[in-house]
């Protein structure tokens, strides 16, 4: 299906001064159009809208046939005939002819040029002459690399640009004769290249390969004919038939035909390589991998079938790598990376688009009105011509090349209009005569031809050529009028005045609510982007303009998905974000007036404001806007209302207005831990701190841990990167610490926040800076042993408990709070706290310890080195800080001494400090095996020892 809008993508028109009927034209590049007529070549310079100026001309060697530019080495060659043989010729260095007598330098392909003459060829234009051992029937110049592809009857011959160097300061563009692909049971009628994509077309038969360079696949060149791709039996038998069945009276015609990648192998036609390069030259391409073979079946609905039922139009349409659309970056890399690849061809009634880089898929079918005649095609428009009509379509390139380009398409990030939506045509322009057509840059140029007696109307016709305000149309009068011919440049408007336009035009749409409107803006967002991906086109300064644009259509595409009841609604979140609007913008675009009923809120603005506000976004919207938003979400998604009123970004809601809204919700039947918890925190905020505890006490302390893992922004917000504890956590640290420390407990157990995160949240909580750990931390990592957390490293969190444990006792610094738990509690509870031995509470007790806190902490170290799970030799360098002087550091001394097996020099130890704790130690410690040895010595020790004191 096509739809048509009467938009105008043509702005204006001008006459190229021709003295001789064209019969081949192209564009050159930027500014350049050659025209040939009879055995002349002209060229002119196009700038601007209105100036179109000779620039220089050459003679051909006879009537140019064929005649095609490469910008990529800036050459213009020519199929030429004379005396009924046709001739392959480049026209090197064309920009230095001044004038028609200039001289010119002919010289044979591959042929090397004596330094010398480096100068002669400096200053003056080459002919290269490409001899063929067939005649040549079409050609085609690589957009990318400038190599020229040749096709024949029953080959095609590539020539690869290369560059002659004649010394340090000069090389001239040359060619290299480097392959021969034979193709079989196909006659070229065009061809088209690009980077190693070779597209044939017949009268009613389309294939595309691709040549590629894979070095294990090498055996697969030859420098004799073989074949690489043999045709099915099934394909030979047809084809042995229908020449046995062919006469006078019968006219066999095979059944239309699609097959894709390598199933097309299967359509009979052999492809051979052969390379021709010179010996020793890398070769380029080794072996063919078979893309797209379609065949068409002939118009046989009435009784005599037309010579003009075959395809036309061939081309290969290249995008290349952009970068990111939304930002201005600039590529330091000239050379141009392909990044999707499209071919097009057509009937005289149907067009059709294909995408054949990383898989071959039907794009666009385009359905003509008239016969067509010939259609180029541009990464923004398909340009077809009738006899009498120039139809503008859109194309869906751009779309394509998008999801190639950046993965982020279709995600909640980024959005493209879909390549499966409906082309349009917005525009058929009525011309008298087209002949034939050609584009370059912003110019579509139109040869007319109108029969003798309708020349008086043709002279008529460009006044009436537009109609478009504002436009300025400024035919010129062809030199020769009654020669019937013109050869018209129509330039295309600039991307965003049509862009403008076709928003102007959704307008009559937006009332409507339909799709129509959410059509039209796809369309015009798309020619935008078409545009920023065509960078090369674009003039300085244009290309900030288009961002622009780019980002305004993003918000009126957001606008319409967050407005229209569609089942894409969704897509308002990634269009809104693409179009760089504050929520509180996207907010302000909102109608927020009904005249009658209650106000009706669609899932679009439903779904992006949800959304953004469960972002981290360093964004407060206003206390206007915030109620707003409250009232939306409690007519639409009133279960999400608490969790609305968490988000960062309402921060000045009205309490009042927020608690109305959630003791609504538990009128209406809606009640939970959430609701209570949201309005806890109201309650907090308004300073009504009866009304904080009432709603606390409402549920019991597991299931306000269960709302607070619905809900973690109860208690920890993120701003501009950065943990910020909520007024909500700063008052449970004050009045139910072990609530908040189970709470956040249960946040990481639940994946809903990290163990970097959650330490950062309680220094923070507790305003400790650097290297100052609070109780509240230390609590917290407590608690982590208790609850034995899977994902929680378990030597880390010790060397986190030890060090704290140790810092304090060498600092005498007691908690600054009081801990949760005792020593006592741990032991108990936790598997990794083990009892302390014996000889411990021996050694402790010949010093008095009044201090209760440094107490626990030696307790808890004490029980944290006989746990089990405790890596010993991790801790002992850190041991330092703890002197031996003291009970308490010589305690922990020996205790991971023994757990490291070195008990004679605890013993040692023991007899020098502690004599009474040598006994139980020896007890406790030793072996069974040396148990009665060990003791006897250690009591003969104990005796001298004693008696000597």
């Amino acid at each position: 299906m096509v739809q048509l809008y009467n938009l105008h993508p043509f702005g204006s028109q001008q006459v190229v001064p021709c003295k001789l009927e064209p019969e081949r034209f192209c564009g050159g590049g930027r500014d350049t159009l050659f025209v040939a007529a009879g055995c002349k070549v002209e060229a002119f310079t196009v700038v601007g809208q209105e100036l179109c100026q000779p620039r220089c001309v050459f003679s051909t060697l006879g009537r140019v046939l064929r005649l095609a530019y490469s910008e990529a080495g800036d050459y213009l060659v020519a199929i030429e005939e004379k005396n009924k043989a046709t001739f392959l010729r480049a026209y090197v260095n064309w920009r230095s002819k001044r004038t028609e007598n200039s001289r010119v330098c002919i010289r044979m392909v591959g042929h090397d040029v004596e330094a010398p003459f480096s100068e002669t060829f400096r200053d003056q234009m080459s002919i290269v002459e490409m001899p063929l051992s067939e005649a040549p029937l079409c050609i085609s110049c690589c957009p990318v690399k400038g190599d020229l592809l040749v096709g024949c009857t029953n080959n095609l011959v590539l020539f690869s640009l290369k560059y002659q160097i004649i010394n340090e300061e000069f090389s001239i563009l040359d060619f290299e004769h480097s392959l021969v692909i034979h193709i079989d049971n196909i006659t070229p009628a065009e061809i088209s290249f690009c980077v190693g994509y070779v597209a044939v077309m017949s009268e009613l038969e389309v294939l595309i390969v691709k040549l590629e360079s894979d070095p294990k696949n090498r055996e697969s060149v030859n420098h004799h004919p073989h074949k690489t791709t043999n045709p099915t039996k099934q394909a030979e038998g047809i084809s042995n038939e229908t020449s046995q069945l062919e006469s006078d009276d019968f006219v066999i015609c095979q059944k239309p035909m699609e097959l894709l990648g390598e199933k097309s192998k299967q359509s009979g036609i052999s492809v051979t390589l052969e390379s021709t390069g010179l010996a020793g030259e890398k070769i380029k391409y080794f072996h063919v991998r078979h893309l797209l073979y379609r065949r068409f079946a002939p118009d046989i609905s009435s009784c005599l079938l037309s010579d003009d039922v075959r395809l036309h139009s061939l081309q290969l349409l290249p995008i290349y790598q952009t970068g990111s659309l939304t930002s201005d970056r600039k590529n330091s890399s000239q050379e141009k990376v392909l990044l999707s690849l499209f071919c097009f061809f057509s009937l005289p009634h149907v067009g059709y688009l294909y995408m054949i880089v990383k898989s071959v898929e039907l794009l666009s079918v385009y359905q003509y009105p008239e016969k067509s005649q010939q259609a180029v095609l541009t990464p923004q428009f398909l340009h077809v011509i009738t006899s009498n009509n120039l139809q503008c379509y859109t194309v869906r390139c751009s779309a394509a090349a998008a999801r190639e380009e950046d993965p982020y398409v279709d995600t909640t990030l980024k959005a493209c209009p879909p390549i499966s939506m409906d082309v349009c045509a917005l525009r058929i322009q009525l011309f008298i005569g087209l002949k034939a057509i050609c584009h370059f840059k912003n110019h579509v140029v139109l040869l007319t031809k109108a029969d003798p007696e309708t020349v008086p109307e043709r002279r008529e016709s460009p006044k009436r050529f537009l109609s478009r305000k504002g436009t300025s149309v400024n035919p010129k009068t062809p030199p020769v009028a009654e020669a019937g011919w013109n050869l018209y440049i129509v330039n295309t408007i600039s991307p965003v005045q049509l862009y403008k336009e076709m928003v102007d035009y959704s307008n009559a749409y937006k009332t409507a609510k339909t799709q129509s409107c959410i059509h039209l803006l796809s369309e015009a967002h798309l020619l935008v982007r078409a545009a920023l991906m065509d960078a090369s086109q674009l003039e300085p300064g244009e290309k900030a303009e288009l961002l622009e644009a780019f980002k305004e259509s993003c918000g009126h595409l957001g606008d319409c998905y967050s407005r229209l009841e569609t089942q894409h609604s969704h897509l308002a979140l990634p269009y809104y974000k693409m179009s760089g609007l504050s929520m509180a913008e996207v907010l302000n675009r909102v109608d927020w007036a009904v005249e009658d009923g209650p106000q009706k809120y669609e899932r679009g603005l439903i779904f992006y404001i949800n959304h953004s506000l469960y972002e981290n976004l360093d964004e407060e919207l206003s206390e206007e806007l915030s109620a707003k938003v409250v009232q939306m979400f409690y007519a639409a998604e009133p279960k999400q209302l608490p969790h609305i009123l968490c988000s960062p970004s309402m921060k000045n809601i009205d309490p009042l207005t927020a608690i109305k809204y959630l003791r609504k919700l538990d009128t209406s039947g809606f009640s939970s831990v959430l609701v209570t918890l949201a309005k806890a925190a109201m309650a907090l905020k308004m300073g009504d701190l009866d009304m904080h505890r009432n709603e606390m006490k409402s549920h019991s302390e597991m299931k306000l841990v269960c709302g607070f893992i619905l809900e973690p922004r109860l208690l920890i917000q993120q701003r501009k990167g950065q943990i910020v504890p909520t007024e909500f956590a700063v008052h449970l640290k004050e009045t139910q610490p072990g609530l908040l420390v189970a709470s956040v407990l249960a946040l990481q157990k639940n994946n809903k926040i990290g163990i970097e995160e959650a330490d950062s949240f309680f220094k923070v909580l507790c305003g400790k800076d650097g290297d100052t750990i609070p109780q509240l931390l230390v609590d917290f990592w407590e608690a982590q042993l208790v609850a034995c957390l899977p994902d929680v490293v378990l030597q880390e969190l010790f060397f986190k408990l030890t060090s704290q444990y140790i810092w304090r006792l060498s600092k005498r610094q007691p908690p600054d709070t009081t801990p949760l738990r005792t020593s006592e509690d741990l032991i108990n509870t936790c598997s990794h706290y083990g009892l302390i031995n014996p000889w411990v509470n021996v050694l402790i007790s010949s010093e008095s310890l009044v201090d209760k806190n440094y107490m626990e902490d030696l307790s808890k170290l004490q029980s944290l080195i006989c746990g089990p799970s405790f890596d010993i030799a991790s801790i002992v360098p850190f041991l330092e800080p703890l002197s031996e002087d003291t009970v308490a550091g010589l305690s922990v001394h020996v205790l991971c001494h023994t757990r490291l097996k070195e008990y004679d020099q605890c013993i040692d130890r023991l007899l020098e400090r502690c004599p009474e704790a040598v006994i139980p130690y020896a007890n406790h410690e030793l072996k069974e095996e040396n148990r009665s040895k060990e003791i006897i010595d250690l009591k003969v020790s104990f005796e001298v020892y004693h008696n000597g004191t």
